[in-house]
């Protein structure tokens, strides 16, 4: 039965975190919606917030108590909203709208962090019997009340229809300055400045680029760590300088969301003890798998992303915590004394220069991961409008990535970030302190892995003659693999009678 006398624009399942927030973002922009959750509290909570925003006015939030209801509730065709957590959850709340007479017309929208080749299985399974379509969202809990970063992908036509909501709930960018325009108080809307949201592409590579988007984050913030880490252990500094540091840094090239955060973290006392509140925080990180899942696909593709992969195993080994703790007891450290305090500012600066050498590295790795799945897939994806949608709402929001949005509207095709003019100028202005550095923590025992990682790539990228030819030397040695000569034509293999008199050389098909 129907729950309004008016059909509503969209219906949404899932009131979580992530899926009340994106409704009330709908509703501050006029649509109406009718959501449906398995756990009524979520509803009654949804109905709450929708009470004490709008005050004494209509209400703008309706729920119902079935799928029935809610597609009996709705204009057609239908354009239903999915929440829910990735993976089997998805499949069932499709079977169960099928179940409910989902017709072929009608348009469901999984928003959750779904692995990309699942969204691609579901397009093929669930054709003729509805629209699958995709939005990769990014923008945590806030971002999604007031303004995510959208990614959708998949049918064009759903896309046509989808279009006016995700263009109204995104974050917006200042045209002109390239910084996101604020909105932090129920009930804004923000009509002008240019929308974080663009269709990627066919289906699955929205949740593509945002599993790359995820796994940039990752390398992001371990960065930041190891800057920290540097500073803590090295240089001897209390939390609250560390955050007196960061917020220098946010004023400057560094400026992102995740500098900003990152100082408002090691300002924050813990109620109970007093004590800066990291200091309480168990060094042990978790880890939802889209980190992972680009790291295995960088493997998949062969596109090195080791930063990315770094920021991965970090999580990992800090999961080890009782391990660390007693090899901390048994494993000596190098002997090199520590910097003094008339050091302090010098090193920091280099700290500053190599996060700065790091991140672009980072990005040049992500960047790259997708040009190289787009070519794998036949997706024609426009790298120059994904760095603008990241420009506010993400995660990964930061000044920065107007640059990587300008290197890409100077050349479409470039091959790597590193190869724009303006990127190859930043690190070899900045590069000579990313390496002091990175000799430095080696040198003090503290662990670098994604400053290093970063370093190391940029150095191999820039090597015209890697050590790989002894490699598949050794590799034809024991298992006849074959080899390109530097002096014949690409393509031609040939193979050593290594074991034979004279060495023998072979020319293969």
């Amino acid at each position: 039965m129907p729950v309004t006398d008016q059909p509503c624009d969209i219906g949404f399942i899932g009131a979580g975190v992530m899926g009340k927030n994106l409704i009330m973002n709908l509703v501050d922009n006029g649509f109406r919606v009718i959501a449906f959750d398995l756990d009524q509290t979520k509803l009654e909570a949804l109905r709450a917030q929708d009470e004490a925003e709008r005050g004494d006015a209509s209400p703008r939030v309706f729920t119902c108590n079935s799928y029935t209801d809610l597609l009996a509730s709705l204009s057609a065709p239908h354009l239903i909203v999915v929440s829910v957590p990735a993976g089997d959850p998805v499949d069932d709340v499709c079977h169960k709208l099928i179940d409910a007479g989902l017709q072929a017309d009608d348009i469901v929208v999984d928003t959750g962090n779904s692995l990309w080749t699942d969204t691609q299985r579901r397009e093929k399974e669930y054709e003729g019997k509805f629209i699958l379509f995709s939005t990769a969202v990014s923008g945590g809990e806030v971002g999604a009340r007031f303004g995510p970063s959208l990614m959708p992908s998949g049918d064009p036509y759903a896309w046509t229809r989808i279009k006016p909501l995700w263009e109204a709930i995104a974050a917006k960018v200042d045209p002109e300055t390239g910084k996101p325009i604020e909105r932090k108080a129920p009930g804004e809307v923000v009509a002008k400045g240019e929308p974080c949201a663009a269709y990627i592409g066919p289906s699955g590579s929205g949740h593509y680029v945002k599993m790359v988007h995820n796994g940039i984050e990752y390398a992001d913030m371990q960065l930041i760590c190891e800057a920290y880490q540097v500073m803590r252990d090295a240089l001897g500094m209390t939390d609250t300088e560390v955050a007196a540091v960061f917020r220098r840094w946010n004023e400057g090239r560094l400026n992102s969301y995740l500098i900003e955060i990152s100082a408002e973290v090691l300002d924050t006392r813990d109620s109970e003890t007093g004590e800066p509140l990291v200091s309480m925080i168990l060094d042990k990180a978790g880890q939802k798998g889209t980190g992972l899942w680009t790291a295995v696909s960088s493997l998949q593709l062969g596109c090195p992303a080791p930063t990315i992969s770094e920021a991965v195993f970090a999580r990992s080994i800090s999961t080890l915590k009782d391990q660390r703790v007693k090899a901390a007891r048994l494993l000596a450290g190098p002997d090199q004394a520590l910097p003094d305090v008339a050091e302090r500012e010098a090193i920091i600066e280099q700290l500053h220069d190599a996060l700065y050498c790091a991140k672009i590295c980072a990005y040049a790795q992500g960047f790259d991961l997708m040009k190289t799945a787009a070519s794998e897939q036949e997706w024609s994806l426009n790298f120059g409008e994904i760095a603008k949608i990241w420009r506010a709402g993400c995660i990964i929001r930061a000044v920065f990535l107007q640059s990587i949005a300008d290197a890409y509207e100077r050349d479409e095709e470039l091959d790597n970030l590193l190869l724009d003019a303006y990127f190859a100028e930043q690190i070899s202005t900045y590069q000579a302190n990313w390496r002091k550095a990175v000799a430095n923590a080696s040198l003090w025992g503290v662990p670098v892995a994604a400053l290093s990682s970063a370093l190391s790539y940029y150095d191999a990228y820039r090597t015209a003659v890697l050590p790989a030819n002894l490699l598949q030397g050794q590799r034809d040695y024991f298992g006849a693999h074959t080899f390109e000569r530097t002096d014949k034509p690409r393509g031609k293999k040939y193979h050593v009678e290594w074991g034979q008199a004279g060495r023998p050389m072979v020319k293969m098909k």
